[in-house]
């Protein structure tokens, strides 16, 4: 059987208060393209398929949509939650998911059947798959508990959770089945790729490997925005955002995962990437050097490598009307923090030793100083 992996969608996200709607249907329409051109028989979609817990009715919209044309290529979809979704929200769209023949599972129940998945291919291959939504600490830790233990004892404990409720949902796994496990979490080893959670990404979050069964013929897991494989008795593999989410992932290969399986054989994957709608791009350098450079239709974070003055900001957007982001980049401009002898010394001249300090000598912020200070206390 051929099954697609991809997950962490962030619909919704907004970079620097500008809206990504566009782009984001732009990856999802690639994810869709590639299932056409795939027809794999099963899609996992491993959750955060919402940028916040509270998403704009476009994103929804979106998200939906999205679905919906993933089933109309003739797959089974299986969707759990994230941390970014609203798990309640999300369950809520139960009803609409079962009638378009899509199974959606937005938070952990108590009961073991919920989060077993099972199938059959057109050609007759059996799958079973534990779909394990996000798992938050305060649910897998008795509040109790986490006064009385250690930070260490505490993350055991979280680990340990999660590999006795792994293990209890694969006990009835049956040897002619492709047995898959689903779930949104991070495992130990894994690297972020720059626009995660931390909360949810350190600490008591983290999980060995060892919490899959080695008998599992594929892990799918959301959560970590970089595609990677994990060491593991068992083939385990992130696929990765579909879309850079912020700056810090401008350099990660959007893309989602296929896999090839049978009961009796190893699974193996492949990457296949997905088209970049508007990449984001980090440049550095003067004016001057900045002035050369051909960004074409890229979002920006620019460092500005010149002392601060007063409208340096301006000049660099002027340049770049597509620079969503712009920091005075000081490096070796800072002088080092000594500190600035304040005794019968006047606010302008403490002023124009700050700007010494940090590297600047531009008259027209001093002036601008001054003059407000004259305002603020006359």
């Amino acid at each position: 059987m051929k099954i697609l992996h991809t997950s962490d969608w962030h619909v919704g996200k907004v970079l620097k208060g500008r809206s990504r709607l566009d782009e984001q249907i732009t990856a999802l329409a690639g994810v869709i393209e590639i299932a056409k051109n795939e027809q794999p028989d099963l899609i996992l979609v491993a959750g955060d398929l919402y940028d916040t817990a509270q998403p704009i009715p476009e994103a929804t919209r979106v998200v939906t949509r999205a679905l919906t044309a993933l089933r109309a290529t003739g797959a089974d979809v299986v969707v759990i939650g994230g941390n970014h979704d609203n798990a309640a929200g999300l369950d809520a769209l139960r009803s609409w998911a079962d009638a378009a023949g899509i199974t959606l599972r937005g938070r952990v129940s108590e009961k073991a059947e919920d989060h077993i998945i099972r199938g059959t291919t057109k050609s007759g291959e059996k799958w079973r798959c534990v779909a394990l939504p996000f798992l938050s600490q305060r649910y897998a830790v008795r509040a109790l508990e986490m006064f009385e233990l250690t930070e260490a004892e505490a993350q055991a404990t979280y680990a340990d959770h999660v590999k006795r409720l792994v293990s209890r949902l694969s006990e009835d796994a049956r040897a002619d089945e492709v047995k898959l496990i689903m779930a949104h979490m991070t495992v130990v080893g894994g690297l972020m790729g720059g626009g995660e959670r931390e909360a949810h990404t350190i600490l008591g979050y983290a999980v060995p490997a060892s919490v899959f069964p080695s008998d599992t013929h594929y892990v799918a897991l959301g959560h970590l925005h970089r595609a990677q494989v994990m060491m593991g008795a068992c083939p385990i593999r992130y696929s990765g955002s579909p879309i850079a989410i912020d700056f810090g992932e401008e350099e990660n290969v959007p893309s989602v995962t296929m896999i090839e399986v049978k009961a009796d054989t190893a699974a193996t994957t492949r990457p296949v990437a997905v088209p970049v709608a508007v990449p984001l791009r980090t440049i550095r350098g003067t004016l001057a050097d900045l002035s050369t450079l051909d960004t074409g239709d890229a979002w920006l974070r620019v460092y500005v490598q010149e002392p601060a003055r007063a409208g340096l900001r301006e000049a660099v957007q002027e340049l770049f009307p597509r620079a969503l982001e712009i920091r005075v980049d000081v490096g070796q401009q800072d002088k080092g923090e000594e500190r600035i002898a304040r005794a019968g010394r006047s606010a302008s001249e403490l002023f124009a030793d700050y700007l010494t300090h940090k590297g600047s000598t531009d008259v027209a912020t001093q002036a601008m100083f001054d003059r407000l200070y004259d305002e603020v206390s006359s």
